[in-house]
C-alpha cells in the first residue's frame, strides 16, 4: 500500500510541475482555444471549439483548409493574403456544422491582379476558382474578400446557413491591364455561386465583373438587402440538366451599373430540369446596360433558339415595387421561353422598368405588366 501511495503522490507532483496548456487541444471538439498564425497551426487549432485566425500569408499553391469541430466559434484577428501561382485552388475552404464565423472586418486577399487577363474561363492562365469554398452551417459574417482570381464564393452548406455583412471588392478588375486587350482585366469574378438549400445571403456589397449571385440549383434561398455593382446582375442559372430550383426570394437589393438587373438563364440543351416559385420584391436597379429583366432558355446564346427541357413556372414580382432603370440602348424586359416550357400565371404587378426600349416577350402567362 505504501508503494502505491508513493506512486500516486509522484504523479500528482508531476502534474503540478507541468500545468495543462488550455490552448493545446485534448480531443476533437475540446473546450480550448486554438490559434492559427500559419498553415502549420491548423491541424491542432481546429480540434478546439474556439479558433482565432491571426494575420498571415498562405504559401502559393496551398489551400487554407479548415475542418471545424461542431459548434465552433471562429474569429479573425488579422488579414490573410494568398501567394500567387497558376493552379486550380481553392484558396480557402471551411467545413463543419453549427459554426459561428466572424471575420471582424478582416480581409482574404486573393491578389487577383496576378491572374487577371480579361479572358473567359481560365483564359491564358489557370486561376484558383472558386477562391472561397463554404461548406458550413451556422453563420458567416463580416468578412472581406479582395481581388479574387476568378469566382469568389462557392456555397454548399450542409444545413441552414446565414451569410451576412460581407464585402467582395474586385473593383480593381474594372480597369484593363497589359494582358486584357483593353477590356476589364477581371473576368468570371462571380460573387456567389450556389448549389444548395436553406441559405440566406444578406446585407452585403459585391463589386465584380460577373454575376453578383448565380443559383445553379437548390431551394429555400434568400438573397436580400445586398448591393451589386458593376457585374452581370442577380441570376438564376445557368440551369443544366437534372437541376431543380425552387423557393427563391430576391428582395430589397440595389443593383448598379450591371449588364442585367434580374435574370433567369437555362441551357438550351438541358433536360429534366425546373425553375419554380421565384419571388422578386423591392429591388432597385439603375444604369443597367443590356436588359432590365431577362428570362432566356437559349443559353449560352442570348435570345437564340430556346430549349424546352427546363420547365419554368411561378415567377412573380409582388410585394414592394421593383424599380429598374435601364440605359437608352438596353431592353426593358425579354422573355424567351421554349415551346411549352413556361407555364402557369405569373404576377408581375410590382415591376416597373423605365428607359431603353421594349424587348420581346413570347410567354402569354404574365399578368399585370406592360412595357
Amino acid at each position: 500500500m505504501l508503494a502505491i501511495a508513493s506512486i500516486v503522490l509522484a504523479l500528482s507532483l508531476s502534474a503540478l510541475a507541468s500545468p495543462l496548456n488550455v490552448t493545446e487541444p485534448l480531443t476533437t471538439g475540446a473546450s480550448c482555444t486554438g490559434t492559427i498564425s500559419s498553415l502549420d497551426d491548423v491541424a491542432a487549432a481546429v480540434k478546439c471549439t474556439t479558433v482565432v485566425i491571426n494575420g498571415f500569408a498562405v504559401p502559393a499553391g496551398e489551400t487554407l483548409d479548415l475542418k471545424f469541430a461542431t459548434g465552433s466559434t471562429v474569429t479573425m484577428n488579422g488579414d490573410v493574403i494568398f501567394g500567387t501561382k497558376n493552379w486550380d485552388g481553392p484558396l480557402f475552404q471551411i467545413s463543419g456544422s453549427n459554426i459561428n464565423f466572424n471575420g471582424n472586418g478582416h480581409t482574404f486577399d486573393g491578389q487577383g491582379a496576378f491572374y487577371w487577363d480579361g479572358q473567359s474561363g481560365n483564359g491564358g492562365v489557370t486561376k484558383p476558382a472558386p477562391m472561397m469554398k463554404i461548406k458550413i452551417s451556422g453563420t458567416y459574417t463580416n468578412v472581406k474578400v479582395l481581388n479574387s482570381p476568378a469566382r469568389v464564393y462557392s456555397v454548399s452548406n450542409p444545413a441552414t446557413l446565414v451569410m451576412s455583412k460581407l464585402t467582395i471588392d474586385d473593383s480593381a478588375g474594372d480597369a484593363p491591364n497589359s494582358k486584357s486587350d483593353g477590356l476589364a482585366a477581371g473576368h468570371n469574378t462571380d460573387g456567389f455561386d450556389c448549389s444548395t438549400t436553406d441559405l440566406t445571403i444578406e446585407d452585403s456589397t459585391i463589386h465584380n465583373q460577373d454575376d453578383c449571385l448565380a443559383i445553379n440549383k437548390g431551394s429555400n434561398i434568400v438573397f436580400q438587402r445586398n448591393t451589386c455593382i458593376g457585374g452581370h446582375g442577380i441570376s438564376i442559372g445557368s440551369i443544366s440538366s437534372d437541376a431543380t430550383v425552387s423557393g427563391i426570394t430576391i428582395s430589397g437589393n440595389t443593383i448598379t451599373n450591371n449588364d442585367q438587373a434580374l435574370r433567369i438563364k437555362t441551357k438550351a440543351d438541358a433536360t429534366s430540369a425546373s425553375v419554380t416559385n421565384v419571388t422578386y420584391s423591392g429591388n432597385t436597379a439603375t444604369g443597367i446596360r443590356q436588359f432590365g429583366v431577362i428570362i432566356d432558355q437559349s443559353y449560352p446564346d442570348t435570345l437564340g433558339t430556346p430549349g424546352t427541357g427546363v420547365k419554368i413556372s411561378d415567377i412573380n414580382f409582388v410585394g414592394a415595387e421593383n424599380n429598374i432603370a435601364i440605359n437608352s440602348d438596353a431592353q426593358r424586359v425579354a422573355v424567351n421561353c421554349g415551346s411549352g416550357a413556361c407555364s402557369g400565371t405569373w404576377d408581375w404587378s410590382a415591376l416597373t422598368v423605365t428607359g431603353g426600349k421594349a424587348g420581346t416577350i413570347n410567354f402569354s402567362g404574365i399578368e399585370n405588366f406592360s412595357q
